[in-house]
């Protein structure tokens, strides 16, 4: 069944030929938070720094020097290559935006790119791609790249996956709020670039966030008149098998994020983009063989239900109610 995304406006792929032919080099720094990172991370850098798009810089903000020590202790990789700098912060310390929100004090790019130091770049043309999409208006404020599943991840989640990231490009604007609802705002900052002239004039991440910081900044770029890309051609393989009750904390994250920033989200509804997903996996689940799948399907989406309606009212809730039901458990402190 084919899945919806953004609409694709013609001037789009027209923008991105002329970036190319312009030949025009944009700086760009990557904005690489980590926290017990595997030895996957050798193979992340390793393809950050064979993009065919030259990065000036990998800014790495560490959470925990302990961890981080821990894995490099004995290996010279990050001495092979001079373009790497690691901040260490505390776990109290952490924050979704604030952390990112600092790193770009060291950095002075024309573009940034944030990403999650367990998304893998699925070539070496993913920054090219990025910096494509994001050039491909003066008012395009962000670009997000397409997540491809990993080869364990679960069906359902794979399915998810193609849900949120079709194959074909698009830029959205205010003007789609009504036909795309809270999808106009969809961003992730497992990998998405930044133009940091529009970053900087609209005020940038929030200095404090639970969860949420892209969609956050997403939704007041839209609001400010700006333009959001999807770069289906920039690509990061990157998927979770989460628990239910895993799901369950990070939606009522989400809901938190959301009940926070009435001035983005206020009016617009999740629930009906969550119903459709339901939906169409229910279709998907059936059609590919997988019926037996749909019981677990409707169990965690009422988990993640269940959390997102507990984050938008966790101020009528207790405060340890609040705390035990968060993944974020600094964020109270």
């Amino acid at each position: 069944m084919p899945v919806r995304g953004p609409k694709i406006r013609p001037p789009f792929r027209h923008y991105m030929l002329t970036a190319r032919r312009s030949g025009m080099q944009y700086t760009v720094d990557i904005i690489l938070p980590t926290y017990k990172p595997s030895k996957e991370f050798f193979d992340l850098i390793r393809l950050l720094e064979s993009q065919t798009y030259p990065i000036h810089k990998i800014i790495i903000m560490n959470t925990e020097e302990k961890y981080f020590e821990r894995l490099f202790h004995g290996t010279k990789i990050l001495k092979v290559y001079h373009n790497i700098e690691v901040h260490h912060l505390s776990a109290r310390e952490f924050d979704h935006a604030g952390t990112r929100r600092k790193a770009l004090k060291y950095s002075n790019a024309d573009i940034f790119v944030c990403m999650t130091h367990d998304a893998m770049p699925a070539d070496t043309d993913l920054i090219q791609a990025l910096v494509d999409a994001l050039m491909c208006g003066e008012d395009v404020a962000a670009a997000y790249a397409k997540q491809l599943a990993r080869p364990d991840c679960r069906e359902i989640e794979r399915f998810t996956r193609k849900f949120n990231y079709p194959d074909e490009p698009g830029v959205k604007s205010a003007q789609d709020i009504e036909r795309l609802g809270i999808k106009t705002f969809f961003c992730s900052n497992v990998c998405a670039a930044y133009n940091r002239a529009i970053y900087d004039v609209l005020g940038g991440f929030e200095k404090r966030a639970i969860f949420n910081e892209d969609m956050i900044y997403a939704g007041h770029a839209v609001k400010a008149g700006k333009r959001i890309a999807y770069a289906a051609d920039a690509k990061v393989i990157h998927s979770h098998n989460l628990t239910c009750m895993q799901q369950f904390r990070r939606n009522f994250d989400l809901g938190v994020s959301q009940r926070e920033h009435p001035e983005v989200f206020d009016g617009i509804s999740s629930e009906s983009e969550g119903s459709r997903l339901v939906a169409d996996t229910v279709r998907h689940l059936w059609d590919t063989k997988h019926k037996r799948l749909i019981p677990y399907l409707f169990v965690s989406s009422a988990f993640k239900l269940a959390g997102y309606k507990l984050g938008k009212a966790y101020r009528h809730l207790p405060a340890k109610a609040v705390w035990w039901c968060s993944s974020n458990k600094n964020y109270w402190k």
